[in-house]
């Protein structure tokens, strides 16, 4: 019994030092092969990704710009109305009588002005020659 726990308490150092891997070609080229299909497909997944956000983007400013424009419209119809309410005859009329205090002419205060027609050009004159 002794010889038997002996046999198996014995440790063998197998020294694999001297041993050289030969490399694979074959495989070592599939790898190269397969890694850089791995890295075509990445990249293109991340082309794709960026246009996708960008076309997302680009709707997103679109969506705004067009919501801006609808509030400037909306600010310009305001301002127009305001314009055409400022100019309107009555509220002039109202606010020069009184405001200041102006009144309206009467009959006896127009005068006509006559329209005075330009005097007819000079005939020509003679240039004496020396």
């Amino acid at each position: 019994m002794i010889g038997e726990t002996f046999e198996y308490a014995i440790k063998k150092d197998v020294r694999n030092n001297p041993i050289v891997r030969e490399m694979d070609r074959d495989r070592h080229r599939e790898m190269w092969r397969s890694a850089m299909l791995g890295v075509f497909l990445v990249t293109v997944l991340l082309f794709w990704a960026w246009q996708h956000f960008e076309l997302l983007k680009h709707g997103y400013r679109l969506e705004e710009m067009q919501r801006d424009r609808a509030a400037e419209l909306e600010v310009n119809r305001h301002l127009r109305l305001d314009i055409h309410t400022l100019r309107s005859p009555g509220r002039i009329e109202r606010i020069a009588t009184r405001q200041l205090h102006m009144v309206a002419p009467g009959p006896d205060d127009a005068s006509v002005i006559e329209r005075v027609l330009p005097a007819s050009p000079p005939p020509r004159s003679a240039v004496a020659l020396r």
